[in-house]
């Protein structure tokens, strides 16, 4: 039912809670509580019932770890990246390791991007 409702709402919900979970992550360390991920989906009106909200924390806090971090919230709603999606990731990366290292470093990222 979560999932359906997201996609229904488009990806500047799943964005827009992206920034919000950086905002209000206190220690800065990428995780949140159940209490900050009720609050958050409070303020993106995606509000469920009790039962609803702690059914989706368990598939969430999959480690089991009382927290959630952005990445396993958003594996959960999106899932796997589709075969293409992967293939351009690759393609990218490819073009951003100009030295082979398996490392792509800011520096080289700013040689191929720029956000204006």
């Amino acid at each position: 039912i979560f999932r359906e409702t997201l996609s229904k709402r488009g990806v500047r919900v799943i964005t827009g809670l992206g920034k919000y979970f950086r905002q209000i992550d206190e220690n800065k360390n990428g995780f949140l509580s159940q209490a900050a991920l009720k609050e958050a989906l409070k303020v993106f009106n995606l509000e469920m019932s009790e039962g609803d909200f702690e059914s989706l924390w368990l598939i969430l806090d999959d480690s089991k770890s009382n927290k959630v971090d952005y990445g396993e919230f958003t594996h959960a709603i999106f899932g796997e990246m589709n075969e293409y999606r992967k293939a351009f990731v690759r393609k990218v990366y490819m073009k951003l390791d100009f030295n082979k290292t398996g490392r792509v470093p800011m520096v080289d990222v700013r040689k191929c991007y720029c956000a204006k």
